[in-house]
């Protein structure tokens, strides 16, 4: 505290030790002085008139001559006025500071404490390692984040910004410098020059690879964070947005990755992290040993017991009841990175397993289980393995209890080749989860007991995320129903959402009666699946009229024949909310 009893006690303040580093007069220094002394007393803010009539001369309130200093020492960000924010400071009157409190920012206080706000820069010499040029890029960060932390903070000024803006220059010059005199392969570097980076690039890379180093709480993994680092205005927080988004140059070359994860209000944010390859080559120079992953799709022409899905949507675009809607976001809230690192730690689950989720997806055929499972497999970035349970009995008739284990067997060996984490849904399992039979059985009742049964021991030790879809939650076995972690029902979508679901689903380009209004249409208890083959239906004999408009009276119609005939078992994907 050197420094700071030293600024307190000089009768002559331009005699002070910090006294170079702040850029003002005599008055003003002499203000700060008084604001100091205050401080030390427990007043963190001070009435800019009792500041100026304690200093100067009352008389002909010669005081007010001094108000104009006062405002030189807020526009060069040592003492902060709560009234105004940084930006505005400039358009302030020095009269309007009169009956105002002010007090130190944390910049003038730092300064008080340390006698410097210069940071050491590296001296210009080759780097000895590849973890001396880390070191210094880790340093480039830290500037990086005292900027934006300064645009943030309404105590604090441009100057501010300015004064680490010049040290960050000089820093990154400083860096080029000593890779140009190093002969040492710097692999970060190296890598920067081959991926062709730019400079905001590399920015957002070293801070991701700061948060591997030092473990902390990921605060900078979050995609306002980044954003918010590299950008100096709104306008670039808009701009450097695309750095960050599918098809940019991190995450179109896998450099980078996300994780989607529900916010605390209701969205979904996305936190990034550098992949696990790129991670281990920067990590562990030493270690060349290239890892070739196959690709599912390359390998799964080579079977015959699974579909391969790619979901075009994600969870937002699929429109649903609200409580099942909330029910999937707090499962996605549990297989987020930070929640399962957590459970980690408290011995809940195994470190090396990846998320482990049996689900029941239940509800009327057409509510959209088959979609969301889709959709949500893409929400958490996976793919999908899909197996049709209808097939069952016609393709393993006499050998149930070998095919069966060989559905699971192939899911497991299909992920193991490709070194991923697919989600492997199984639709339609009323056939595996119907309760067993009991008392006098058939040959068929047997080989359908026995199939269900190592269907069950296999739910018990399955190992990755599973969903299964049933139209009849009641019919389960209860030993299959105790091993699911989650049953999450399907309602019939109520009026609001059936208009919603008949204005995404009518053609956009097509041509309507006048008057035509969706929401006649909504009034009929339909499920997703059943409008969108209505809507199907209807435009297929609309096409073919030589006047081609469509009407109230046509979809009513096609409401009508799919009541009457009774659809309800016509399968359906779902639908979209787009």
């Amino acid at each position: 505290m050197k420094n700071l009893i030293n600024f307190l006690s000089e009768k002559k303040i331009e005699k002070s030790d910090i006294f170079v580093h702040l850029k003002c007069n005599n008055t003003e220094a002499m203000m700060l002085q008084y604001l100091a002394k205050q401080y030390m007393t427990g007043q963190d803010d001070v009435l800019v008139l009792d500041l100026l009539q304690e200093l100067f001369s009352i008389d002909d309130y010669a005081y007010l001559d001094h108000l104009s200093e006062l405002k030189n020492l807020l526009e060069l960000g040592w003492i902060h006025q709560q009234s105004f924010t940084p930006m505005k400071i400039s358009d302030v009157t020095p009269l309007e500071l009169l009956n105002t409190a002010v007090g130190l920012t944390p910049s003038f206080l730092r300064l008080l404490q340390e006698g410097t706000l210069e940071y050491d820069l590296p001296d210009v010499k080759p780097y000895s390692d590849h973890l001396e040029y880390l070191q210094d890029q880790f340093f480039r960060i830290e500037l990086y984040q005292k900027m934006s932390t300064i645009r943030q903070n309404v105590h604090e000024h441009s100057l501010g910004i300015d004064r680490v803006q010049k040290k960050l220059q000089l820093l990154e010059t400083r860096i080029a410098e000593r890779v140009a005199q190093t002969s040492e392969n710097l692999v970060l570097d190296k890598f920067f020059k081959q991926k062709k980076m730019t400079n905001l690039d590399q920015v957002i890379f070293i801070a991701l690879l700061r948060e591997e180093y030092s473990s902390t709480d990921a605060s900078l993994r979050e995609m306002n964070s980044l954003i918010d680092l590299i950008s100096l205005d709104d306008y670039e927080r808009i701009k450097n947005r695309s750095l960050l988004e599918d098809g940019s140059n991190l995450l179109s070359n896998d450099i980078i990755d996300y994780e989607e994860m529900l916010n605390p209000f209701g969205g979904i944010s996305r936190a990034f992290y550098i992949v696990d390859e790129v991670l281990q080559s920067i990590i562990h120079p030493q270690k060349t040993k290239k890892v070739t992953r196959l690709k599912l799709n390359a390998l799964i022409e080579e079977q015959d017991i699974f579909e391969l899905v790619d979901s075009d949507s994600s969870l937002e675009d699929v429109v649903l009841n609200e409580k099942t809607e909330e029910t999937l976001h707090n499962l996605m809230r549990q297989v987020d990175k930070e929640v399962v690192s957590r459970l980690v730690k408290w011995g809940i689950k195994d470190k090396k397993s990846g998320i482990d989720a049996r689900i029941i997806f239940y509800g009327a055929a057409g509510t959209g289980k088959t979609m969301t499972a889709y959709s949500l497999a893409k929400s958490l970035k996976r793919q999908v393995l899909a197996f049709d349970c209808s097939k069952i009995l016609s393709m393993y008739v006499g050998e149930s209890e070998k095919n069966v284990r060989k559905i699971f067997d192939t899911f497991y060996e299909l992920s193991e080749k490709t070194k991923t984490e697919p989600i492997l849904l199984l639709n339609e399992a009323d056939q595996f989860l119907g309760a067993r039979s009991s008392g006098t059985i058939t040959g068929a009742d047997q080989m359908h007991n026995q199939m269900q049964n190592i269907f069950l021991e296999q739910i018990e030790n399955f190992r990755g995320m599973l969903i299964a879809t049933t139209n009849l939650l009641e019919n389960i076995d209860k030993a299959f129903s105790r091993r699911f972690n989650y049953k999450i029902e399907f309602k019939k979508p109520d009026k609001l959402q059936r208009e919603r679901l008949w204005e995404l689903m009518l053609p956009v380009d097509a041509p309507y009666e006048k008057g035509f209004d969706s929401k006649e249409l909504a009034t009929y208890s339909l499920t997703g699946g059943q409008i969108n083959l209505i809507v199907k239906n209807t435009a297929y004999k609309v096409a073919v009229k030589e006047k081609p408009v469509f009407k109230i009276k046509d979809f009513i119609d096609e409401i009508n024949r799919e009541k009457d005939a009774n659809f309800d078992s016509e399968k359906s994907m779902g639908f979209l909310n787009k």
